[in-house]
């Protein structure tokens, strides 16, 4: 399966407020795959279609261990929330970066599957945090905007540094 390329903070492209998804089509399956195999190749534990370029609405994710619990969200909205946790967040599209972030700890999620139909789920802790994480990149919103203007900075400047040093290496 051809893997899709992931787009890095500050790309623009990031804050692309996603369209719902409005077609169940066999071109939607060939994304899924696609996210599915990028995730996985990526060893990350979810991906929205806006990281690769994407402006849908669509999310996957895998929180087990064993990648064995793929799951697809399409038009999700969070309809409960509850509690609250602050977890040590990464991102793929924010390589090598990780700060605290708080979110509800439980929630129930309304969303759609690969064929339309509607579903509604139950998520906590890691899976809860993951879900949301991802939803927030539907909005154009990535978990550093939780962070002080300075560690964003921060943060900006650190990747710079990363993609210079990997562009050396190339060279």
């Amino acid at each position: 399966m051809a893997q899709l390329t992931i787009l890095e903070f500050p790309d623009p492209r990031l804050r692309t407020v996603a369209e719902p998804v409005t077609e169940f089509t066999p071109a939607l399956r060939q994304l899924i795959d696609a996210m599915r195999a990028t995730m996985y190749s990526a060893k990350g534990i979810g991906l929205a279609a806006t990281q690769v370029d994407v402006h849908q609405r669509l999310l996957v994710m895998d929180v087990s261990n064993e990648q064995d619990d793929f799951q697809v969200f399409i038009n999700p909205e969070i309809i409960q929330r509850s509690g609250e946790q602050i977890y040590e967040e990464g991102c793929l599209s924010v390589p090598s970066i990780y700060a605290s972030v708080k979110r509800a700890e439980q929630i129930r999620v309304r969303a759609q599957d690969a064929d339309g139909n509607s579903f509604e789920k139950d998520l906590e802790d890691l899976a809860a945090v993951c879900l949301q994480h991802e939803m927030d990149h539907l909005q154009g919103k990535l978990f550093v905007d939780y962070l002080s203007p300075l560690k964003q900075a921060m943060v900006k400047k650190k990747l710079a540094k990363q993609r210079r040093e990997a562009t050396a290496s190339v060279a």
